[in-house]
């Protein structure tokens, strides 16, 4: 029997998550592999529902959004009773190698399961939109997410323009604003509003009434949905109080930026990771995220890259107060 391969997705899912899948699969075969599909993330794992895949059965799904194994949290997986049982299934389909691709739940997860059956291996490949994972320059998913919400921002600025209307835009980030700061400068908007910084409602007054004083009667400010004013619907409501004169109106674009084709770049860095999990297991590797660092594949050990995220970049920030004006 050849030696096997075992494949699933935890946690959220993100864009580029089928273009992983396909390249494991395939590098997989490659290196003389079996790969195995688990669905429904640690939960499938769990309850056993696992299928060896072809070739085949990941052609065309590299620009299909979500995931052809389902993705999910598991709350048994917490557990060490559940931890074992899905120890048990992959020693009943004769799998000794895993790869998971999520974000931090999903790591932690793989760190613990590691520590109770060090003969495993496992590694990660990053699958969230959040692009908040320490030891890699993007996420699977980041950059989707980001033109998403860059593409509803232009949409609206039209309406805001016509109608003279300040929008304030909330994106997906619950630790982290990686998504609203690249959307913030990619569509030119007045300000942002993110976990890592203290919201400064007087200092957003300023520009706004900067820009009414040229006459500039419309605006957008771009807000994570971590941040501490409480979201875009309680910033607005203090935003209203502080500047009667603009007429304001908050959008949430919820998990819209979750789903859709994947980019260009989220394709081949999903093919990139995914190619790369597979070899570094092949070799040896194990309990560590497998990344991408100036263009190089780097392995993270799953506990730091969970515990020590990435700042936002401080170019950015000024940039978005900058080009406010």
């Amino acid at each position: 029997m050849k030696p096997r391969i075992g494949l699933l997705c935890s946690g959220g899912d993100s864009p580029g998550m089928n273009a992983a899948i396909r390249a494991v699969v395939r590098t997989a075969l490659y290196l003389g592999y079996e790969p195995v599909g688990i669905y429904k993330g640690y939960e499938g794992l769990i309850e056993g529902q696992m299928q060896l895949l072809t070739a085949s059965s990941v052609s065309g799904i590299i620009q299909r959004g979500g995931t052809i194994l389902g993705a999910g949290r598991s709350p048994r997986f917490l557990f060490p009773e559940g931890r074992q049982k899905a120890y048990e299934n992959l020693q009943s389909w004769n799998i000794q190698k895993l790869i998971v691709i999520g974000g931090d739940g999903t790591f932690k997860g793989a760190d613990t399961f590691l520590q109770e059956h060090p003969d495993l291996q496992i590694l990660g490949l990053p699958g969230t939109i959040d692009n908040d994972l320490y030891g890699t320059d993007l996420t699977i998913g980041f950059d989707t997410a980001v033109n998403i919400a860059m593409e509803a921002v232009d949409r609206l600025r039209d309406t805001a323009a016509a109608m003279g209307r300040l929008f304030l835009v909330e994106v997906m980030g619950r630790d982290a604003g990686f998504i609203a700061l690249h959307t913030a400068v990619a569509s030119g908007a007045e300000a942002v509003l993110v976990p890592e910084t203290p919201t400064d409602f007087e200092a957003i007054v300023r520009i706004l009434e900067q820009g009414w004083q040229r006459q500039k009667t419309s605006a957008i400010i771009i807000v994570a949905e971590g941040d501490e004013a409480g979201g875009a619907l309680k910033a607005a409501e203090e935003l209203q109080k502080r500047f009667p004169r603009y007429e304001i109106r908050a959008t949430i674009l919820g998990h819209i930026q979750r789903g859709g084709s994947p980019t260009a770049t989220d394709r081949i860095l999903a093919s990139k990771l995914g190619a790369a999990a597979v070899e570094r297991l092949h070799e040896g590797a194990s309990g560590a995220m497998v990344g991408v660092q100036r263009d190089e594949i780097t392995l993270t050990p799953f506990s730091k890259a969970v515990k020590a995220h990435s700042p936002l970049n401080p170019l950015l920030l000024r940039l978005v107060e900058i080009l406010s004006l």
